[in-house]
C-alpha cells in the first residue's frame, strides 16, 4: 500500500520546516529510489523557502551490488568530492535509504567497517562542534522494512508517519514539562522487574528537548541535528561514573540492521562491560558492532569512550506505544527511557566516538530523579508519567 500524494507533501513540509532553513541555504537531500517522489517534495519545499537543494539517490540494487562487487581497500577511499559538497552545504535531510534493510545483513562485515571508515571526515564535518551543519534523519516505512521487524505494514505505518504528524508544538508542551522535572537533578535512578536498574549521575549536564525542531537556541548550543519521528527529552551523564544493569526487549544491529533481542547490558563506572553482555538473537552482531568501533575510535581518539554511557532519555510521542526494534521510533515509545553509549559531545557531554547506540527499556519502567539537596522527584511509575 503506497502512501497517497497529500501525506507525502506533509511529510514533506515537516522535515524541511525542522530544520528551519534560511533563504539562500545549500541543502542535501539524500534517500533511496523507491522513495524518490518525497525526495523530490523534500526539495521543492527548500525551493519554497529559498534555499537550494540538490538530490543524491541511491538504491538498494547498487548498494548491494556494491558490497558483493567491490573491494574493501576501495570502500575505504575517502569521497573527497563528496566532503566538498558537505562542507559547502548548510543542511543535510537524509530520509531511510533502505527499501529492505534485510540485505545488510548479508554484506560483509570488513566492507561495512570500511565504508564507515571512508564516511568518519563527512561525519567530522557535520557533527563539528563549532561550525558543523544542520542534519536530519527521517525514518520511512516500506513493506519490506515492516516485514523485518515482524510487523504489519499498517503498524509500521501508523508509527513513522503518526510520529512524524505530532506538532513540535505540542511536543516542546511536553517537552518542557518534562525538562523542567530534572532542574537541579544530581542522579536518575532507572529500575523496572525485567531486570534493569542502574544509576547515572547528570549534574549540571544539560537538558534537551526533542521537538522536531531545529531552533536557533538549539543550534547555538551546538545541538544542530534532529530525528523525525521526534519526542524525547535526553542529556547525557558523567562518562565514568553510574552502575547497573538495563534490559532492552528488541533492538536493530549498529552495523547490520538485524534484529537483536533480549539484550541485557551491564556497565560499572559508566562504562559497558562487554563480557557481560547478554543478548537472545545475534549475539554475535552487537559484540561485534562495539569492537569494531572501538577499534576505529582508537585510531582517531585520544580517549576511547565506545563503551561509555552517553545518553538517558525518556521517550513521549503519543502516537508511539510500541518498540518493533526500530531505533529511531522505539527511543520515543511513550513512558519508555533508553541507554546510549559511545558519542555525545554534541549535546551536551565530552564524548567522542563513530558509535552512538540506544537501547530502549522494556515498557512499564520506573524512573526517579534524585535532587542536588537530597529530594526526589518521581518521574515514572510503571511507564506512567507521575
Amino acid at each position: 500500500m503506497a502512501l497517497d500524494e497529500r501525506t507525502i507533501k506533509t511529510c514533506a513540509k515537516s522535515m524541511v520546516e525542522t530544520c528551519n532553513l534560511k533563504k539562500g541555504d545549500a541543502v542535501i537531500v539524500k534517500g533511496g529510489a523507491h522513495n524518490q517522489t518525497l525526495l523530490e517534495e523534500i526539495a521543492l519545499e527548500c525551493y519554497r523557502e529559498g534555499a537550494s537543494p540538490m538530490i543524491i539517490i541511491t538504491s538498494d540494487r547498487y548498494t548491494k551490488k556494491v558490497y558483493d562487487e567491490i573491494s574493501a581497500k576501495t570502500l575505504e577511499i575517502v569521497p573527497k568530492h563528496y566532503v566538498s559538497m558537505v562542507k559547502d552545504a548548510d543542511a543535510i535531510i537524509s530520509v531511510e535509504e533502505m527499501d529492505d534493510p534485510t540485505i545488510v545483513g548479508g554484506f560483509p562485515r570488513d566492507k561495512l567497517q570500511s565504508r564507515q571508515k571512508a564516511m568518519i571526515p563527512i561525519f567530522d564535518i557535520v557533527y563539528h562542534l563549532t561550525d558543523g551543519k544542520k542534519w536530519l534523519y527521517a525514518g520511512w516505512p516500506t513493506k519490506a522494512y515492516a516485514k523485518s521487524f515482524d510487523v504489519p505494514y499498517k503498524t509500521m505505518e501508523d508509527i513513522v508517519i503518526g510520529g512524524i504528524s505530532v506538532s513540535p508544538k505540542e511536543l516542546r508542551k511536553t517537552g518542557e514539562r518534562l525538562a523542567s522535572k530534572f532542574k537541579d537533578a544530581s542522579w536518575i535512578h532507572a529500575w523496572d522487574t525485567k531486570g534493569t536498574d542502574f544509576s547515572v549521575k547528570v549534574e549540571g549536564r544539560r537538558v534537551n528537548i526533542d521537538d522536531g525542531m531545529i531552533s536557533k537556541e538549539d543550534f547555538d548550543a551546538g545541538d544542530r541535528g534532529a530525528n523525525l519521528p521526534a519526542g524525547e527529552v535526553f542529556i547525557a551523564p558523567y562518562e565514568n561514573v553510574g552502575s547497573g544493569r538495563l534490559y532492552c526487549p528488541i533492538t536493530s544491529d549498529r552495523m547490520t540492521d538485524q534484529l537483536v533481542t533480549d539484550v541485557s547490558l551491564e556497565f560499572k563506572d559508566g562504562t559497558l562491560l562487554l563480557d557481560k553482555l547478554k543478548v537472545g538473537k545475534n549475539g554475535k552482531a552487537v559484540k561485534a558492532s562495539f569492537k569494531e568501533c572501538e577499534e576505529l575510535d582508537r585510531k582517531k581518539y585520544k580517549q576511547v569512550r565506545t563503551t561509555n554511557v552517553a545518553e538517558l532519555g525518556i521517550g513521549y510521542n503519543p502516537k508511539i506505544t510500541k518498540a518493533i526494534g526500530y531505533i529511531l521510533t522505539d527511543e520515543k515509545v511513550t513512558g519508555t527511557i533508553h541507554l546510549a553509549f559511545g558519542s555525545n559531545n554534541t549535546y551536551g557531554g565530552t564524548s567522542e566516538s563513530t558509535m552512538h547506540w540506544d537501547f530502549v527499556s522494556a515498557p512499564g519502567i520506573n524512573v526517579d530523579v534524585e535532587r542536588v539537596d537530597g529530594k526526589t522527584v518521581p518521574i515514572l511509575r510503571k511507564g506512567i508519567f507521575v
